[in-house]
């Protein structure tokens, strides 16, 4: 078997793009040092160290992990093979563990928090600036 890379940036675009997150919000996320060029040039890193990854893990809400471990060749494979064994779409035994649904009202809630979240630090800011 051959052993493919992990490429941590990509990953960590993946997920953020998944979630619905620009890079500039993740920066704000992760900092006063981090800018969205700053993410920009991480996603286009192979390898980042653990303790970047534990941050963009936490301000994501995803186990570390996930940027660690997840392979585009190892997810090719297991669709490549549940199509391959199941000829018929019809015939796929499919029982999810969670509920779809459940998830996209989760992932709605998590953007309307972040819009939220986006809009509380516009208005401390200006309010810093007219007090300024």
């Amino acid at each position: 078997m051959t052993d493919y890379n992990i490429h941590h940036g990509r990953n960590v675009k993946r997920f953020r793009e998944m979630l619905g997150m620009k890079q500039d919000t993740l920066a704000c996320e992760l900092g006063a040092h981090w800018s969205q060029k700053k993410i920009s040039l991480l996603e286009a890193r192979e390898n980042i160290e653990p303790e970047i990854l534990e941050h963009i893990s936490k301000a994501l809400e995803l186990p570390r992990e996930a940027f660690e471990n997840f392979n585009e060749e190892t997810a090719r494979n297991i669709i490549s093979k549940m199509y391959r064994d199941h000829s018929n779409i019809n015939d796929l035994n499919y029982h999810s563990s969670f509920n779809p649904f459940d998830k996209v009202i989760e992932l709605y809630e998590r953007m309307l928090k972040e819009k939220d979240d986006t809009i509380f630090r516009l208005e401390k800011l200006l309010e810093k600036h007219i007090n300024n």
